[in-house]
């Protein structure tokens, strides 16, 4: 199980079988362009495998362009 933090929103989510950073952002309807994936403090590209156990924040971002 994959414990994910979703920012602004404050949602905690569970998830199960995800294998990649862009396979979570994937399941959260998210472009790797549209957020930040954060784990143990270091950020992580879409082709970062993650697994069992890690707890990842992701944060949203938005630009005011």
């Amino acid at each position: 199980m994959i414990k994910v933090r979703l920012e602004p929103d404050g949602k905690d989510l569970e998830f199960h079988g995800l294998k990649t950073v862009l396979g979570l952002l994937n399941k959260l309807g998210l472009r790797p362009t549209m957020a930040l994936v954060v784990r143990d403090g270091g950020l992580l590209t879409p082709d970062i495998r993650i697994k069992s156990g890690d707890e990842i924040l992701v944060r949203k971002v938005t630009s005011a362009g």
